[in-house]
């Protein structure tokens, strides 16, 4: 499921609910090209000091973490579809 989040400027951001391929293969540069340095920087001092086993973790969590910190940053569902979702899967409260 793939979620469109828009802060009070316009500016959206689209993001997917649950296990993250990208992360999967790509390990700690997605959260480089999506601008999360924040992330980046742990998701790789992780990886290296448990031999990538923590790349396997960051896989469920990461998607959720980056979908909190839009959230916390002023983000709100773009459309009914995505708010609908984000309540269904415990981000936001109806």
């Amino acid at each position: 499921m793939i979620i469109r989040l828009e802060d009070q400027t316009g500016q959206l951001r689209t993001a997917k609910v649950g296990f993250s391929w990208t992360v999967f293969f790509f390990g700690f540069c997605v959260p480089i090209f999506r601008g999360d340095a924040k992330w980046a920087v742990i998701m790789f001092v992780a990886s290296v000091l448990t031999l990538w086993l923590a790349n396997m973790i960051f896989c469920f969590t990461y998607n959720g973490t980056y979908i909190r910190d839009l959230l916390s940053k002023g983000f709100r569902p773009a459309d009914e579809e995505s708010r609908q979702i984000l309540i269904e899967k415990g981000f936001i409260s109806g």
